[in-house]
């Protein structure tokens, strides 16, 4: 698994402009999306909204591909679903800190979202 250079990973970490693209099937890139995004250690995260049930989420784990843009680049992508409670926990904090105030942040650490958490990496060329 690729992993994101010190620069990439600032600048991602930086912005709350973060749009995602998974793959179809037929491997046409779907329509970009703007979701929370956030970093743990040099890796990059996010969740669905609508948990388990979410349309990019459960194509995301099917195709584990996609594409990202985030400030302002673009960037191929591989998604790896997390089942790890105590890294769930660390994400959760960044969430936390990073969206702090908002009204959409307690859904987002809740357990549904939570169970929807990937990893986002460059995917390899």
């Amino acid at each position: 698994m690729a992993s994101w250079n010190t620069e990439q990973i600032e600048r991602i970490a930086s912005t709350d402009d973060f749009h995602i693209a998974v793959y179809h099937e037929d491997g046409t890139t779907g329509t970009l999306t703007w979701i929370w995004s956030v970093v743990v250690d040099g890796r990059l995260f996010v969740r669905s909204y609508t948990g388990t049930n979410g349309r990019w989420y459960r194509s995301a784990l099917v195709q584990r591909a996609g594409r990202i843009t985030a400030a302002g680049d673009e960037h191929e992508v591989e998604f790896t679903p997390i089942d790890d409670p105590e890294l769930s926990d660390r994400i959760d904090a960044a969430y936390e800190e990073k969206y702090a105030g908002s009204p959409y942040l307690p859904p987002m650490v809740a357990e549904g979202p939570r169970a929807a958490t990937v990893e986002v990496t460059p995917r390899n060329a």
